[in-house]
């Protein structure tokens, strides 16, 4: 089926039937721009504004700022296109595909440190929306925001995300158009009020070239980059003969834009107010409504909702096609609800417990971003050196099929990568602190090259560089793999000839 009109069990409320199974062709509908709405609704909200105050606070000055933003975003959301390139390809989720690469029981390694980074995010955007509406509370009445508050609308924020989720693929992509265009419109008004109260006083310091390289690992992975290991999830209903460049550029385009805008306003924000890194750094999101006009604090609460609840929904969604891909036997909405407990559990901590917001998150997003670079650079390279014919739908759900159980130049990169990249990341927090940057002296790592996290971007580079030299000399995949992927592709009638499906030269 091809078009905007979905199938007729996918329209209305319906809770999505399929999980991690390979979507049929009959069951395929859309067109690559609707990747659009998941995309900039999960990441059009104002806590990429926070992102822009963070980078601003490793020492850089206003344009290096910017400088790092630019590259970071821009080169992180493209890879989270190709990986959506190979969700039409294959018809399957971003963690089931990678079975190709790391064999169905290699892959369960990935898949868990996957499962972590969207469970970690989706109860940071919970987080974010409890304590935004504790800030926006007590200005409107002093004293009113407490635990009652807090848990009241940790209910509301958390159930709606679930909610949503449960219902899944159909609903998540016609929600979000309308939660992006309200989010949009009313993030548009913030600005318009905010940007005439600013005194742009640009800081005369300036960063190194490592505080630089700090920035950008720093934007990517707080951007783009965490979203990689979900971008096939939303664009595997999309028909065969899709446009890859139109999934990619569409994909890229909605996800990139809002946080590239947004974080280049941070850093505007930042020059006129030097103090707001501190107030930042214990409620990202709250503390921008400091310097906001008393009428406009519930429309931006209410902006700040909708918006936190549509990244968790995305995450959450794809957290429950995770724990599927893990092995674990439930359905698709049973995993959801497994995962939404594991929200709660973390938001409660991170509300209730955890003293300051930034140490544990920049501790999350150092070490976890280690893993999912080096997972990424891995799936990519494989996607182009030998998944250009696609697929085989048997072998990705068969441990004895063409894929093998373990492909071990996958799994030795990755092993490689990480091992590599944690001991060259550092963490402000206490604990995670003591086990990273071991490869750096005490001295590097109090200074501008522990700042940098260039461990992530380091694993990157091995993982990908390992595989592919790996995988193309002493240990190829099974070529059996590669042939019955042709073969099924031969018996559709999708071969190579058709331009749309391949990606490469």
């Amino acid at each position: 089926m091809s078009g905007d009109k979905p199938d007729a069990a996918t329209g209305g409320w319906v809770v999505e039937r399929r999980g991690i199974d390979w979507i049929p062709d009959h069951e395929r509908h859309g067109r690559p721009r609707m990747l659009v709405w998941p995309w900039a609704g999960a990441n059009l909200s104002f806590f990429p504004i926070a992102y822009g105050v963070f980078v601003v606070g490793l020492g850089l000055n206003w344009w290096q700022a910017m400088v790092a933003v630019a590259i970071g975003v821009g080169v992180s959301y493209p890879l989270v296109g190709l990986v959506a390139v190979a969700g039409t390809r294959g018809g399957s989720p971003t963690m089931m595909l990678s079975r190709a690469a790391f064999g169905h029981h290699g892959n369960k390694l990935p898949t868990a440190l996957s499962y972590l980074s969207l469970v970690g995010w989706e109860t940071v955007s919970v987080t974010l929306g409890v304590l935004a509406t504790r800030t926006v509370v007590d200005r409107l009445q002093t004293g009113f925001g407490g635990a009652a508050l807090l848990a009241a609308s940790f209910a509301v924020i958390a159930g709606a995300t679930i909610m949503l989720a449960v219902y899944g693929y159909d609903v998540i992509m016609r929600v979000h158009k309308w939660v992006t265009i309200a989010v949009g419109a009313m993030t548009v008004l913030y600005l318009v009020v905010i940007l005439p109260g600013l005194q742009f006083s640009p800081s005369t310091h300036s960063g190194s070239l490592a505080t630089l390289i700090g920035g950008i690992t720093l934007a990517a992975t707080a951007t783009g980059l965490g979203w990689t290991n979900c971008g096939a999830d939303y664009s595997r209903y999309l028909p065969r003969r899709s446009s890859a460049r139109g999934i990619l550029g569409w994909t890229a385009a909605g996800g990139g834009t809002p946080p590239l805008v947004l974080m280049m306003f941070g850093l505007l924000l930042t020059a006129g107010d030097p103090h707001l890194a501190d107030a930042v750094a214990l409620d990202p999101i709250g503390a921008l409504a400091n310097s906001l006009p008393t009428w406009f604090l519930v429309p931006f609460l209410l902006t700040v909702l909708l918006s936190m609840i549509a990244g968790a929904v995305v995450n959450l969604y794809s957290s429950g096609l995770n724990l599927l891909a893990l092995g674990v036997r439930v359905s698709r909405p049973v995993a959801v609800g497994i995962d939404g407990i594991l929200m709660v559990l973390g938001g409660t901590y991170l509300i209730f417990v955890a003293p300051n917001f930034l140490a544990p998150f920049q501790a999350f997003l150092t070490t976890v971003g280690v893993g999912m670079a080096s997972w990424a650079a891995i799936f990519l390279t494989d996607l182009f050196l030998h998944r250009r014919h696609g697929y085989s739908k048997n072998a990705l759900s068969s441990p004895t099929g063409a894929y093998g159980r373990w492909n071990l130049a996958a799994t030795l990169s990755f092993l490689a990568a990480v091992v590599a990249g944690l001991g060259l990341v550092t963490s402000s927090d206490r604990l995670v602190g003591q086990v990273l940057g071991y490869f750096l002296t005490p001295e590097a790592q109090g200074g501008s090259l522990g700042a940098t996290n260039i461990g992530v971007a380091v694993a990157f580079l091995i993982a990908g560089t390992c595989y592919g030299l790996l995988s193309t000399t002493v240990l190829p995949p099974d070529d059996n793999g590669r042939s019955t992927s042709r073969a099924l592709h031969r018996h559709r009638g999708e071969t190579r000839h058709d331009g749309p499906h391949q990606l490469g030269p």
